[in-house]
């Protein structure tokens, strides 16, 4: 068996959420390499090769230690910023007395900004997974915590990004549950 294993941790205890952790994070990994391959724009891909290079950083974490710094954290809410700047201004249609952004958007539009709310949507599984991780009763450092959960917020931004370089609208969510 151990000749066609995968991945040498697969075979864990279940309640060890390390590899889960660390094949959800490769997967994340992945699908920004996917949205890399479809961003036309080149200074969004190279900020894409950097954040996918932090997330195979951030894979190994619960195992051995903390990777990413400080500085990359920074960097990363400092282009999350950004972007959000960006989408106040492309977005005028949401003007709001709160907020110039809608609280949600569909997700959807265009394929880039599709896969970029899919990772999205992982990213916050990966924090679910650290906070279940960290109820198990191990130390999770608060830069890791705040690291996933900024890509989220990243990868949400980067959608409407996206959808407006291709010039699609974007659909506000208004949930019937939460007002």
């Amino acid at each position: 068996m151990k000749k066609f294993l995968s991945y040498c941790f697969l075979y864990d205890d279940t309640n060890d959420l390390r590899c889960d952790f660390e094949i959800l994070s490769d997967e994340i990994s992945s699908l920004i390499g996917l949205l890399r391959s479809i961003v036309l724009d080149k200074n969004l891909q190279d900020d894409l090769s950097k954040v996918n290079e932090l997330m195979y950083h951030i894979n190994p974490t619960l195992r051995t230690k903390l990777l990413v710094t400080e500085s990359e954290f920074d960097w990363l809410y400092q282009k999350t910023q950004k972007l959000q700047e960006e989408t106040e201004n492309i977005l005028p249609d949401f003007n709001s007395e709160t907020s110039s952004l809608p609280k949600f958007v569909l997700p959807q539009g265009c394929t880039a900004a599709c896969i970029s709310h899919v990772i999205r949507s992982k990213c916050k599984v990966l924090v679910r997974l650290l906070s279940r991780h960290k109820q198990q009763g191990h130390d999770i450092d608060v830069l890791l915590f705040n690291f996933t959960n900024l890509y989220s917020g990243y990868f949400y931004f980067l959608a409407l990004k996206l959808n407006c370089l291709e010039g699609i609208k974007e659909t506000e969510f208004k949930s019937r549950a939460y007002k």
